[in-house]
C-alpha cells in the first residue's frame, strides 16, 4: 500500500542545509515513516547555486526565489536553514501558507520574533521543528532516563559547555553571525547548551551572565573594517527548578575545539559526564560501587539503546552527526502524522531564546535575573 506523499522545500545549500537533506534522504531508510518524502524544491541565493545543490541533494527543481517556494502549492514542508536574520520572514511567511515549518536554530535573534512565529503557527496549526538535533542522540535520552529515574539522587549541580573555534582567527571577515541580527556566540552555539541543561535537568529559573566581545572588529570582505558588537563569548551561572546550580559556555573562540558540546551532572547518588566529541559514550559514576572499585564507567551506544538499533545491529560502532539529523526528521514526521508530539517546536524554541535574553540583558545589567 502506497503512502501519502510528504513534499519538502528547502531553503539554504550550506553546512545545514546539506545536513537537513541528508536527514529526508536516510530517515525513509533508517525509519518505518507515515509518508514518501519527496525532495521537491531547493532555494538558494542564486539560480546556479540552487541547481547545484538540487542536482547534489536530490531535488527535482531548483530557484533563486524562496517566496515563490513557499507560494508552490505542492510544497507542505519549508525547511529553513538561511542565516539567523532571515527566519522570521521565511517562517512567518511559510505558516501565513498554511506550511509546516522546520526552522534550523535559533529560532530568531529576538525573543519577541521568537514568541510572534510560535503564536502564528499555534494560530494556523501547523506543525514546527527547531533543529536542535544534538538532543536526539541516544546517549542524551539514556542520560535524561537515569536523572528522572533517580540512579545519581538527588541533583545537585550542572556544568555545560559548547566551544568550536571557527570565528577563532581574528583576521577572518565579518559574516552575517557578527550582525547583532544574528545573534552571537551564546545564540548561535550556546542555546545548543542551554536545550541539553533543560532536556537532562529541567527548568532554569535564574541566571547572572557574562557576555564579551573578545574580537572587536573584522574585515568587511570590501577593503575596510566593521565593528562587532555581539559575543564571542557568553556565559552564565545557572539556578534550576529542582534546586541544582550550575553553568554554561558558548564560544566560538576557543583554539583548538571543533565540537566541545559537554556537560557533567552531579548527585547525591552518582555523576554523568559526556563529551559531544566522542558523542557515542555516556560516563557514570555510581557511589553504590564498592570501595576501591569506583571510578567514572564507559556505556557504549548500542542496539540496547533506541534507536541505535535501527541504523547498525552492532554495539560501538557508533553514529554520526547527520544520523541524529535523520532521528529529528524521523520524528518530526510522525508528528506531522498526528502519530507522536512535536519533538522540539517553535514554543519549545521561544524557551531557549527566552533564555538568551535573559541571559544577555543579565550580562548588560550586572546581576542575576528571572527567567520569565
Amino acid at each position: 500500500m502506497s503512502k501519502p506523499k510528504l513534499r519538502i522545500g528547502l531553503i539554504g545549500s550550506g553546512f545545514m542545509g546539506k545536513a537537513h537533506a541528508f536527514g529526508f534522504a536516510s530517515a525513509p531508510r533508517v525509519f518505518d515513516l507515515p509518508f514518501e518524502l519527496e525532495l521537491r524544491t531547493l532555494a538558494d541565493i542564486t539560480e546556479q547555486s540552487a541547481a547545484n545543490a538540487a542536482t547534489a541533494f536530490g531535488f527535482a527543481r531548483s530557484t533563486a526565489d524562496w517566496r515563490s517556494l513557499i507560494d508552490d502549492p505542492e510544497i507542505d514542508v519549508v525547511d529553513i536553514t538561511a542565516p539567523n536574520a532571515l527566519h522570521k520572514q521565511m517562517a512567518m511567511a511559510a505558516i501565513e501558507a498554511g506550511k509546516h515549518v522546520y526552522c534550523e536554530k535559533p529560532l530568531a535573534p529576538l525573543t519577541a520574533d521568537a514568541r510572534e512565529m510560535a503564536d502564528a503557527a499555534e494560530a494556523a496549526g501547523v506543525k514546527t521543528q527547531v533543529g536542535f538535533n544534538y538532543l536526539c542522540n541516544p546517549m542524551l535520552t539514556l542520560a535524561r532516563e537515569m536523572i528522572a529515574g533517580g540512579e545519581l539522587g538527588e541533583i545537585r549541580g550542572y556544568r555545560g559547555i559548547h566551544c568550536e573555534d571557527y570565528m577563532a582567527d581574528a583576521h577572518g571577515a565579518f559574516t552575517f553571525r557578527h550582525d547583532p541580527a544574528g545573534g552571537g556566540a551564546l545564540a548561535d552555539i550556546g542555546s545548543h547548551a542551554l536545550a541539553t541543561a533543560e532536556f537532562l535537568c529541567g527548568p532554569i529559573t535564574r541566571v547572572m551572565g557574562d557576555c564579551v566581545t573578545m574580537i572587536a572588529e573584522r574585515p568587511d570582505g570590501k577593503g575596510g573594517r566593521r565593528k562587532v558588537e555581539v559575543d564571542d563569548v557568553g556565559r552564565a551561572f545557572l539556578r534550576f527548578a529542582n534546586g541544582a546550580t550550575g553553568s554554561v559556555e558558548g564560544n566560538w573562540i576557543a583554539t583548538g575545539r571543533k565540537m566541545q558540546h559537554d556537560f557533567e551532572v552531579y548527585g547525591t547518588k552518582g555523576a554523568l559526564s559526556f563529551s559531544q566529541e566522542h558523542f557515542n559514550v555516556l560516563h557514570f559514576y555510581s557511589t553504590a560501587d564498592a570501595k576501591g572499585r569506583q571510578g567514572f564507567r564507559r556505556i557504549e551506544a548500542s542496539p540496547d539503546h533506541a534507536p541505535y538499533g535501527l541504523f547498525c545491529v552492532a554495539p560501538g560502532h557508533q553514529l554520526g552527526f547527520n544520523d541524529l539529523k535523520a532521528i529529528e526528521v524521523a520524528g518530526y514526521v510522525n508528528a506531522i502524522a498526528g502519530k507522536a508530539p512535536e519533538p522540539f517546536n517553535f514554543r519549545q524554541g521561544l524557551r531557549i531564546q527566552t533564555l538568551v535574553e535573559t541571559i544577555q540583558n543579565s550580562a548588560r545589567e550586572g546581576g542575576w535575573m528571572t527567567v520569565a
